[in-house]
């Protein structure tokens, strides 16, 4: 089950969720779920990837689009903005440094 963190850029305050964990949503809606995301490559690259696979690129990706997605987060500036809990149990998820990925207080 997918599990959300709130997530904020420090440069222009945005904040957004991240998510780690399985994803159903990707499970049944596949490539439209980077889509909605604003992810337009990455729904592009998963539309043809389904349609060459037969849908069995779908089954893998819902076990990895969640962190994927959040990873690509943290890459753009993105930090874990949540709780004290939930940053680090997002954290271990993912596999980053709680210390080099929280956004300050």
């Amino acid at each position: 089950m997918a599990k959300t963190v709130m997530m904020k850029n420090n440069e222009n305050g945005v904040l957004r969720k991240g998510f780690y964990g399985f994803s159903w949503t990707y499970l049944f809606f596949g490539w439209f779920v980077p889509l909605i995301r604003g992810e337009l490559g990455v729904a592009v690259l998963h539309f043809f990837l389904a349609i060459f696979s037969c849908g069995i690129a779908q089954l893998i990706f819902c076990f990895l689009y969640n962190k994927q997605f959040t990873q690509r987060l943290l890459e753009k500036g993105y930090r874990f903005a949540d709780r004290p809990e939930v940053n680090s149990a997002a954290a271990v998820a993912i596999g980053v440094d709680l210390s080099v990925n929280a956004a300050p207080a």
